[in-house]
């Protein structure tokens, strides 16, 4: 016969086993009960920042909570990164990437954080191509006639970015290392200080996002030589690809949500739920589609795997451009 105690100990065992069950699904239905953050790496009015607000909207509406955009520009997204990094681990900071995270990982051998190891996976989110644009003034008039003159004047033909390891940058280094020529990069401070120096003529080329020139381009005022996906981009069908020039040329930046690592899994899961409904949206797609993004989800454990191949892919272009780290 068991003595009372020990069917005491034995019940409060089996008791604290199914609520410890039963505390993931517990957490998952409960959250959130407050404000989310959603923290950009870059300041308003860039492509990570529109598709930030674009997602934000329609989270909230489908969480029942207010998610907020928090911008933190500065060093390329680093510090941003490393606030969340550094976050509870309780899914109310979320950070809003795109893939120059995964640039200045391959561009800084000490951050205080890491790249991939230091984050959770929640969703890809979006996707969305890069364009090639010159001033009305400039004298070639296609990626061809580009190449050429950067062929006939080694180091003379300047372009433009966002800044010293920015995915326009490394944009521009693919372009000089497929196509085999030798063009100077000139770095600016964000967005706006690159269109600028194209729009005033101080740099012949810019490699920037659709989204960030679209304007510019159906004004009138850029003119653009190609997008560098492998397809023509929907927000300007009539736009080449430099892929059916340059063979093996192909850039297509991303855009995804990460949490700090040690995030509750359910959460992840809830959250990767919730961002896939949304981007299913017509209003969403849409919405995205006139800011030249296209929308596209993926599970935490895809997106994952395709933040690890694009590391490695930008290492090999960053060492063939011989770019030294920071």
């Amino acid at each position: 016969m068991r003595r009372p105690w020990r069917l005491a100990a034995v019940f409060a065992s089996l008791l604290c086993i199914a609520l410890v069950a039963r505390a993931p699904a517990a957490l998952a239905q409960e959250w959130p009960t407050r404000t989310i953050r959603l923290v950009v790496g870059f300041g308003p009015g860039g492509g990570t920042d529109i598709v930030g607000r674009i997602i934000a909207q329609s989270l909230q509406e489908k969480l029942g909570q207010p998610v907020v955009v928090e911008n933190k520009p500065g060093a390329g997204g680093i510090i941003a990164a490393d606030s969340v990094a550094r976050a509870d681990k309780d899914g109310y900071t979320l950070y809003m990437m795109a893939n120059a995270h995964i640039i200045a990982g391959v561009m800084n051998k000490s951050l205080p954080y890491d790249t991939l190891k230091s984050f959770a996976p929640v969703a890809q989110v979006a996707t969305a191509g890069l364009i090639i644009v010159t001033h009305p003034d400039f004298a070639a008039k296609s990626v061809s006639e580009l190449v050429e003159a950067a062929k006939a004047q080694p180091g003379k033909i300047t372009f433009a970015s966002v800044g010293v390891g920015s995915t326009q940058h490394f944009t521009g280094e693919l372009f000089k290392q497929v196509a085999k020529v030798d063009m100077l990069h000139v770095p600016y401070r964000g967005s706006p200080a690159a269109i600028s120096a194209i729009l005033g003529k101080q740099v012949d080329v810019l490699f920037e996002t659709v989204s960030a020139v679209l304007g510019q381009v159906q004004a009138g005022e850029l003119k653009a030589l190609a997008v560098t996906g492998k397809e023509r981009f929907p927000a300007v069908p009539d736009v080449p690809a430099a892929a059916d020039v340059l063979p093996g040329y192909e850039v297509t930046t991303w855009y995804g949500i990460i949490a700090p690592i040690g995030t509750p899994a359910p959460i992840i899961a809830k959250l990767n739920k919730t961002l896939n409904e949304t981007i299913s949206e017509a209003t969403v797609r849409e919405r995205l589609a006139k800011a030249g993004v296209i929308a596209g989800g993926a599970s935490p454990e895809a997106f994952g795997r395709h933040m690890e191949s694009e590391f490695a892919r930008w290492g090999k272009v960053r060492e063939a451009a011989g770019l030294p780290q920071q």
